[in-house]
């Protein structure tokens, strides 16, 4: 996504003008496969202890059933973005070494084992997924496996709930599916946008997809102040400047960056100071929220999420 790059002289200063003003006020292609059909449901494969080829390992778990795959969902995943799972919310996965075009396995025996291929029987396309996608390959012992724009689609066997993507990358070459029958890969972020936390709600996240947070001791009014200096910042990096365009889902009131007193630049949401957790190890986590009764995410309005009413 562009930079921001103000028009001109005059633009940016009355854009610099209007945001110090609010300073302080709280507010794959087609899958040349079979469509679909009334197939009988494919049962389980391998043996309980057998190993895994493809990199499951011999702690995987055993006796996975090779259960109808349902309703397919179209998930968000704080790494990979959006991806496809079954309708008890399991990831489904694509194989390097399989081909699309035509539709063909090359994931059978212990590899099956650690990869229970997704029967075709029962699957049908949910809220974002085309259904015109969906289809199905004949495996060589006769069952019917489910592939999305031409991939054969699995899940994984240590995958033992719903959210859990263990299998994304194993050995190079087994990946989570995207709706679209691709590997599921986040977009690149712009500067700040938001995103839907489960417990949270919608907060606001940084170019790689960090929570952001605020700090309650910081200041807003009349302008910006950090209050966080010196061994705090090794625990909670400032936030850069970011370009107003360079958002998504944040309020613009208030967004603006100022000189910290150490003569660093740093970004505000509603001009209150933000920061990232040096405690979070990857997209998604949350693990700064609430310490010390003073760290809380930020809303997309500014607002500290989750921390105490002002008594």
């Amino acid at each position: 996504m562009d930079t921001w790059r103000s028009a001109s002289l005059v633009a940016g200063t009355v854009a610099v003008l209007v945001m110090a003003t609010a300073c302080g006020q709280e507010g794959g292609g087609g899958s040349g496969s079979q469509n679909v059909g009334a197939t009988a449901a494919a049962p389980g494969y391998g043996s309980p202890s057998a190993d895994a080829d493809a990199g499951a390992g011999t702690d995987q778990q055993a006796g996975v059933p090779n259960s109808p795959a349902g309703q397919l969902a179209v998930e968000e995943n704080a790494q990979l973005g959006q991806m496809l799972t079954d309708a008890d919310g399991r990831a489904l996965y694509r194989f390097d070494q399989d081909t699309a075009e035509p539709p063909k396995t090359n994931c059978e025996g212990d590899c099956a084992t650690a990869w229970p291929p997704v029967p075709a029987d029962d699957a049908a396309a949910g809220q974002g997924v085309d259904a015109e996608l969906l289809g199905e390959l004949t495996r060589p012992d006769g069952t019917k496996q489910l592939t999305v724009a031409g991939w054969p689609a699995y899940r994984f066997a240590k995958d033992t709930a719903a959210g859990e993507v263990k299998g994304q990358g194993v050995n190079g070459t087994w990946f989570a599916l995207a709706p679209d029958g691709k590997k599921a890969k986040r977009a690149e972020l712009p500067g700040l946008s938001t995103r839907k936390d489960a417990k949270l709600g919608e907060i606001v996240v940084d170019k790689n997809g960090m929570t952001v947070y605020r700090f309650m001791k910081d200041e807003a009014w009349p302008e910006p102040v950090s209050t966080c200096e010196g061994d705090c910042l090794e625990k909670w990096p400032v936030v850069a400047p970011v370009g107003a365009n360079d958002t998504q889902g944040v309020e613009k009131k208030g967004l603006m960056s100022f000189i910290r007193s150490d003569g660093a630049k740093q970004q505000t949401v509603d001009c209150w100071p933000i920061y990232t957790f040096a405690g979070d190890k990857a997209p998604g986590d949350t693990n700064g929220q609430g310490v010390g009764g003073t760290w809380y995410a930020v809303a997309p309005d500014g607002k500290a999420v989750g921390a105490p009413a002002k008594g």
